[in-house]
């Protein structure tokens, strides 16, 4: 088919809008846009832009504590949160607390745990091991428990004791002995745990893994 023609009508001639269709044709643009969103020059973007940004409350996060054995590198942050204990003790022998521990570190007749919270240790227990004549197999003692007063008390020491408990009936202990706490509010964490006041210590009588029934004193 031939191509079709077309006629030039005129060049560079002005293009006309009547004044009226200009004004319809706004009208018809602002009626498009959603009411709350009319701003065509964008002066209440640039104001909320400029504007302080509201406070809000930021919640605290729940710390987790991880209760795990203590390795070489964890005593003297240990011996650190036990010192005022350690000065206390009446008792002094060959070793300091810190050659101490990295011995019981490697010895089977005894545990050492740690709680940390990201990363840092904020509180330590020592489970010793002996046998027990008198408690029908092997008795262990809560030789050290301590927290770091920075930290959650009530839940570290709970998360210790629950370690040591386990620790001590999986190894056959059928009681676990510690030192009486003088303050109420420690003797009330450790009776939590089942410990009850025997003379001048406190003890908890447990049932060892592989055994029936655990022998009461």
């Amino acid at each position: 088919m031939p191509p079709k023609r077309c006629r030039i009508i005129g060049i560079g001639g002005p293009i006309a809008t009547p004044t009226g269709a200009t004004r319809v044709w706004l009208q018809s643009v602002s009626l498009a846009i959603p009411r709350g969103r009319r701003d065509p020059m964008g002066f209440h973007r640039r104001r909320r832009r400029n504007r302080a940004p509201r406070p809000y409350e930021v919640a605290s996060a729940r710390v987790e504590y991880l209760v795990r054995t203590a390795r070489i590198t964890d005593i003297d942050r240990l011996v650190a949160l036990s010192d005022d204990v350690v000065r206390a003790s009446v008792g002094g022998g060959a070793l300091g607390p810190a050659d101490l521990l990295r011995q019981l570190v490697y010895l089977p007749q005894a545990s050492i745990f740690v709680a940390e919270a990201r990363r840092e240790v904020v509180g330590g227990a020592v489970l010793a091991l002996r046998p027990s004549v008198v408690a029908g197999g092997f008795a262990g003692t809560v030789d050290l428990l301590v927290v770091d007063p920075d930290h959650d008390i009530d839940r570290v020491t709970d998360a210790l004791l629950e370690e040591v408990i386990r620790s001590a009936q999986n190894k056959g202990c059928s009681v676990i002995e510690a030192p009486q706490p003088t303050d109420p509010a420690e003797r009330t964490r450790w009776e939590r745990h089942g410990f009850v006041e025997t003379g001048p210590r406190t003890e908890l009588h447990v049932a060892a893994v592989g055994a029936g029934t655990s022998r009461s004193r």
